[in-house]
């Protein structure tokens, strides 16, 4: 989940890159800024005009490492309501990523100064999110995907929020159907209680506690791209040259040496047989 809390991205010792702040605008077709100029403030709000294309920068003064990379993401979804409290499910429709470096650093020497995220602009009820990661949370499963954001049961997606917007005056097509009104229906009679016994007591359901209604967590300061871990180094190829004997104390020496005693004893007694034979023929 997101951590609160603004925090300065920089090089550590080791090679490491930290969290940064990232600060944002929307922006119109014209390519006028639409409404407050750049900010990092969070939360949810009602728009006015949807925010099709949003630019995002570091903030001032952020000191990022070379080869630090910050992914941003704005993702577009259609909602079962204008609002989070009644957004119900939610269905990604479109989803644009950039990604932020040292270039991105706002301040009078900057190389750049903003980058551009767009997406499609809905018609109905919907919901933009503007979060700190290049996840796609459209509820699929597999490398790069995530579950879609859902009030009902509490799914407050996407991480490292940085803000949202709602809006909209219609329900969208693929809305499901509103349920119909029950008819009513006549009440059966109640039956009378004999005398002198007590009715049943009623069955009570304890209360459901309600889930919190409140809007996901929002912060500005988003984590860097994670690095790829390291490919495995290949084998290194044994020399041809054959191995040496083992002479170390896991070797069979005791066997060796007995044959090669038993051998040496066999030797030496077909030579004394043989000369005492030819002893015996000259006598």
């Amino acid at each position: 989940m997101p951590v609160f809390g603004a925090g300065v991205a920089s090089a550590t010792p080791g090679g490491a890159c930290q969290s940064a702040t990232v600060q944002y605008r929307i922006v119109g077709a014209d390519g006028g800024v639409v409404g407050a100029d750049w900010t990092s403030q969070g939360g949810f709000r009602s728009w006015d005009t949807v925010p099709g294309s949003v630019e995002v920068r570091l903030a001032p003064g952020e000191k990022v490492g070379d080869g630090c990379k910050y992914p941003v993401s704005l993702a577009e979804y259609t909602t079962e309501g204008p609002n989070w409290q009644t957004s119900g499910r939610q269905t990604m429709v479109d989803k644009a990523t950039v990604y932020l470096t040292a270039a991105d650093v706002a301040g009078d020497d900057a190389k750049q100064t903003w980058q551009k995220l767009s997406v499609k602009q809905p018609d109905c009820f919907g919901q933009i999110d503007l979060y700190g990661d290049d996840i796609a949370y459209d509820g699929k499963t597999g490398e790069g995907h995530g579950p879609a954001p859902y009030q009902p049961d509490g799914v407050n997606t996407p991480y490292h929020l940085i803000a949202a917007w709602n809006g909209g005056e219609k329900a969208c097509a693929d809305s499901p159907p509103e349920s119909p009104t029950p008819t009513p229906t006549e009440p059966e009679p109640t039956p009378s209680t004999p005398a002198g016994s007590k009715p049943p007591a009623e069955e009570t359901t304890p209360p459901t506690t309600p889930k919190p209604s409140t809007t996901p967590p929002t912060t500005p300061d988003v984590p860097p791209l994670s690095s790829k871990p390291p490919a495995t180094p290949k084998p290194t190829p044994s020399d041809s040259t054959p191995p040496l004997a083992e002479t170390g104390a896991g070797t069979p020496v005791g066997p060796i040496a007995g044959g090669a005693a038993v051998v040496i004893a066999l030797g030496a007694g077909a030579v004394y047989a043989a000369s005492r034979a030819r002893r015996s023929r000259r006598a």
